[in-house]
């Protein structure tokens, strides 16, 4: 068993997703930066599957109750174990009593922490991904009681030799295709659209990212149609809505561009005032 100390500023936990129920209107959830959640299971010896804790931005500390092996992966929080600093993408025995904090966020902004055999989260609809209305917690809680499995050292099998890809975490550039309003917008709206970096506004969650910089927009609202994470939606003020994670399931804006599924990981780890800027992907 895991105690949270500390929640931290937005913790939670996920896997690879609610996938199957888009139809009833329920989203997909899971893990905003999906490379760094797997990543943490496969360097554990993980099945891909299982539930990792999502933390975003600073704040978190754990106190393990039982011994277990853990890694994190994600946005560099200066992870401490009692006091003494660990690494991100490194396998970390711990024993019972052993504090895990976060601290200063030196670059990224949401990390991942991966315990063998996974957290032991309820499952609903398939996916232990929280989410509100479908899950009894949102995130998690100060006092809260994470279970995991109990397990000895003898029963792990290094993946060390796994690549580990970090550079994504400081990358700008957002790979998209063209969405199925791409077509509507004039010549000047797609040059502006794809030649231009815009700015991440304070509305970003995991459910979108806003961008401050508009779009002057004469388009008409569509007939209510399916949107997924990645969808760039257009709205009426000429503002940029990227749908994330836990987007709804359909919407009446205009969709100009769906983002590449590791554009989405590299989109996760930024945060209010990053700049990125879009890439169009020709099939």
């Amino acid at each position: 068993m895991i105690k949270v100390l500390k929640p931290g500023f937005y913790s939670s936990i996920q896997d690879i997703g609610r996938i199957g129920g888009q139809a009833f209107g329920v989203p997909v959830s899971g893990t905003m930066d999906a490379y760094a959640g797997k990543l943490a299971n496969a360097l554990l010896g993980n099945k891909s599957e299982v539930a990792v804790l999502e933390i975003t931005m600073t704040g978190a500390t754990f106190e393990f109750n039982c011994s277990t092996l853990i890694c994190i992966t994600g946005a560099d929080m200066n992870p401490n174990l009692n006091k003494i600093q660990i690494r991100n993408n490194q396998v970390v025995h711990i024993k019972e009593g052993d504090v895990l904090s976060f601290g200063k966020l030196n670059r990224g902004f949401r990390a991942y922490l991966a315990v063998f055999g996974g957290f032991k989260a309820k499952r609903v609809m398939g996916s232990y991904s929280m989410y509100r209305g479908i899950t009894e917690q949102t995130n998690i809680k100060k006092g809260d009681a994470l279970d995991i499995n109990v397990i000895s050292p003898t029963t792990y099998n290094t993946n060390a030799s796994l690549r580990v890809k970090s550079d994504y975490i400081n990358d700008i550039t957002i790979e998209v295709f063209k969405g199925p309003e791409f077509q509507l917008l004039t010549e000047i709206q797609q040059n502006k659209l794809l030649n231009s970096e815009f700015t991440i506004s304070k509305n970003n969650n995991r459910m979108a990212y806003q961008l401050n910089d508009k779009l002057v927009n004469n388009l008409k609202p569509i007939i209510t149609s399916p949107v997924l994470p990645g969808t760039v939606q257009l709205t009426p003020s000429g503002t940029l809505i990227i749908l994330m994670r836990d987007c709804q399931t359909t919407g009446g804006y205009p969709r100009v561009l769906q983002l590449k599924n590791m554009a989405i990981n590299v989109l996760s780890q930024k945060f209010t005032g990053n700049n990125i800027r879009f890439k169009l992907i020709q099939f």
